[in-house]
């Protein structure tokens, strides 16, 4: 294959990868709520939850206490009011350096993603988990999971916009995967507490990954 083409397909599959992305997350999304409105997830649901609780007491999570309050503080990196005030750090960081393109994406991507999540809860209405004793208060309905979907939004698309501003490859990896895995781990708290059942939080994923990809899209484009 010549070097033209090798750089024709390459390209080819750089613009195209975001579509395909967004389009299963998106796929999965609508197919895994229709599994959650009828039932179908209603025993992996319950089994995950139970999984994680003392048999003798279900008000007391499995592990040590120092993993309880760790999975407590992890859960905060997803709440609205850290999430909103790293948006604003970023955002006027990126007005300073006079990249108002992406700093206007930025915080379209975060107040957009926080709409359409607590939008889509308003919809599907699905009831927090009965089965285990919430370990942090809650408020809202439970289908998707906000914390799991806005810690990918916003977090992906933060870790894609570094990422872009970034030439070693090394270090771009890196501002990704620290990106990944504080959206994993802002989900997998929210089932450990006991305040979303799994689906709840996978959907999030989906959602929020779809909404991140679509703005790390726009961004670079600018």
């Amino acid at each position: 294959m010549s070097e033209g083409a090798a750089e024709g397909r390459r390209k080819l599959i750089d613009r195209w990868w975001p579509l395909g992305l967004v389009t299963a997350a998106i796929v999965f999304f609508v197919w895994l709520a229709d599994e959650v409105m009828e039932g179908e997830t209603e025993a992996l649901d319950r089994a995950v939850l139970k999984s994680l609780r003392n048999p003798a007491d279900p008000a007391d999570p499995l592990g040590p206490h120092w993993l309880e309050t760790g999975f407590a503080d992890l859960t905060a990196l997803g709440s609205t009011t850290v999430l909103g005030l790293m948006t604003l750090v970023v955002v006027g960081y990126l007005l300073i350096r006079r990249s108002r393109a992406a700093a206007l994406t930025v915080a379209l991507s975060v107040i957009g993603g926080t709409v359409l999540s607590f939008g889509l809860k308003l919809v599907f209405e699905r009831p927090r988990p009965d089965l285990v004793a919430h370990l942090v208060e809650v408020q809202t309905a439970s289908f998707p999971s906000a914390h799991a979907m806005l810690s990918a939004t916003t977090y992906l698309t933060l870790g894609a916009l570094l990422a872009r501003f970034e030439d070693r490859r090394r270090l771009k990896s890196y501002v990704l995967a620290v990106a990944i895995g504080l959206t994993f781990l802002v989900g997998i708290s929210r089932i450990y507490l006991g305040v979303h059942w799994p689906t709840d939080v996978i959907a999030g994923w989906c959602a929020g990954a779809a909404w991140a990809v679509a703005c790390a899209r726009a961004v670079r484009r600018r």
